[in-house]
C-alpha cells in the first residue's frame, strides 16, 4: 500500500507502511512465536489475514484550522492541525462523509479547538461505520457553545448520513490528551449503532468499544466460538466482555453465559442483543472481571478472557489456575503481556494460537489461544 500522508512524512501512524503486507504478515506471525516460545506444545494455525487498506471501521479525527479552513486528521508535534481526509486505512464510505463534516463546520459556523492557544470548540470528530452501511457520529466539544446549533441541524445533518445512524454530543472542558469526556447527549432516537457479525447483532453505543477492523473481528469470534462448540461446556464466562461479542457466539441451547465487563455502556448493549436474539441464558453483568471471579462461589466449564493490553490481573491468574475450569480461550493484543500470564496457568497447556491482523501497517496484531486444563 502506498500512501502520500506517510512518503510526505505528514503522519507516520502506519509504521510499516513500507513493507509488504505479506512480509508484515509474516514479522507479526514470527513475532507471536519468538514471544511465545517458553511454550512448546504450542501450535500456530495460519494466520487471518485483513484487507491491508480501508479496514478502519472508526476514524478518530482531530478538527483544527479556522471555521473557514478547518484541518481534519491529526495534530503535528507542535500541535498544530495535519490534514488527513483521504487517509487510506479508513473505510472509503466514512472517507467520504468528511466533506460532510467540514460543509456542516463552516456553515454552522464552529470554531475549530486550538490547542496551543487553548482556545476554541469543536475538538473531535468521531465517526464509525457498522457493517450495514450505519454509521455514529459524535460531534466532542469544549463547551455547550455550539450544542444548540448542532442539535437543530440534526434534520439537515442526518439527510446526509446512511439510514440507522447514530448523533450524538460529547463535552471534553478539560484541555488534555484524551478523545472524549464523560457526558454525552445523544441527539438521535436511536442510540446505538448495530453491527452483524456473522449473523450476530451487536450494539455499540457511544462511549462503548468495537474492534477497530470489523472483518477481523467477526473471524476471531467465530475462530473462539469453534473451539468452544468442539468442547461444548453447559457454561461458558467471557471476561472482559466488552459490548458481548464472545458470548454472544458462543451462547446456545443448554447453555449458559455470562459476559462480565466493567462499562456499563457496553453492558447495556450487550444485554440489547442477547433480548433481541431471545437469549435468556445470556447474562451481562457491569463488574470488574477479577472481583467478580474472585466472589461468584461457582466456576464455569470454560472461560474466554479478552483483557486490555496490561492482561489479566495476577489474582485472576491464581483463581484461574488453581480452580477445576477445564478449558480456557484468551484473546490478546499484546503477546508480552500474554506469555506472562500464560507462565502463571501453569495447570494448563497452551495448545493452539492463532494470528489475527487486527491492525495492518503496524506491528500490533491480536492473538487467540486456546488452553486446556492439564490431566491431574
Amino acid at each position: 500500500m502506498e500512501c502520500l500522508y506517510f512518503s510526505a512524512s505528514r503522519c507516520r501512524s502506519c509504521t510499516q507502511m513500507t513493507l509488504p503486507y505479506a512480509r508484515q504478515l509474516q514479522a507479526k506471525v514470527e513475532d507471536c512465536q519468538h514471544q511465545l516460545s517458553g511454550f512448546g506444545s504450542l501450535k500456530f494455525l495460519p494466520a487471518q489475514a485483513s484487507n491491508e487498506q480501508g479496514f478502519r471501521n472508526k476514524a478518530k479525527m482531530v478538527i483544527s484550522g479556522t471555521t473557514e479552513e478547518p484541518t481534519i486528521g491529526i495534530l503535528d508535534a507542535d500541535g498544530h492541525g495535519v490534514d488527513l481526509r483521504n487517509c487510506g486505512v479508513i473505510a472509503p464510505a466514512l472517507r467520504s462523509l468528511l466533506p460532510v463534516i467540514e460543509r456542516f463546520i463552516k456553515e454552522l459556523k464552529l470554531i475549530p479547538y486550538n490547542v496551543p492557544k487553548r482556545k476554541g470548540e469543536l475538538k473531535h470528530v468521531i465517526l464509525t461505520m457498522s457493517d450495514t452501511g450505519a454509521v455514529m457520529v459524535r460531534w466532542v466539544l469544549r463547551t455547550k457553545k455550539h450544542f444548540v446549533a448542532l442539535r437543530d441541524s440534526l434534520p439537515q445533518f442526518l439527510e446526509q448520513l446512511p439510514h440507522h445512524s447514530v448523533v450524538s454530543v460529547n463535552f471534553l472542558p478539560e484541555h488534555k490528551a484524551v478523545l472524549e469526556g464523560e457526558e454525552e447527549i445523544i441527539l438521535t432516537r436511536r442510540s446505538t449503532l448495530e453491527f452483524g457479525l456473522n449473523g450476530v447483532p451487536m450494539h455499540l453505543r457511544p462511549q462503548g468499544f468495537f474492534q477497530t477492523n470489523t472483518e477481523i473481528a467477526a473471524a476471531l469470534y467465530r475462530q473462539a466460538r469453534q473451539w468452544i462448540d468442539d468442547v461444548n461446556p453447559e457454561s461458558v464466562w467471557d471476561l472482559y466482555s466488552g459490548v458481548g461479542g464472545f458470548a454472544l457466539h458462543c451462547a446456545g441451547e443448554d447453555r449458559t453465559v455470562y459476559g462480565i465487563e466493567t462499562s456499563t455502556e457496553a453492558v447495556a448493549a450487550a444485554k440489547t442483543s442477547a433480548d433481541s436474539l431471545g437469549l435468556p441464558d445470556a447474562h451481562f453483568v457491569a463488574q470488574d472481571a477479577t472481583e467478580f471471579a474472585l466472589n461468584a462461589g461457582w466456576a464455569p466449564d470454560a472461560v474466554i478472557v479478552n483483557p486490555p493490553r496490561r492482561g489479566i490481573s495476577a489474582e485472576l491468574s491464581k483463581w484461574l489456575n488453581e480452580s477445576d475450569i477445564q478449558h480456557v480461550i484468551y484473546s490478546s493484543c499484546n503477546a508480552k503481556s500474554l506469555a506472562r500470564d500464560l507462565e502463571r496457568l501453569g495447570n494448563y497447556t497452551p495448545q493452539v494460537a492463532r494470528v489475527m491482523d487486527m491492525f495492518p501497517q503496524t506491528d500490533h496484531y491480536e492473538v487467540i489461544v486456546k488452553l486446556e486444563r492439564n490431566a491431574a
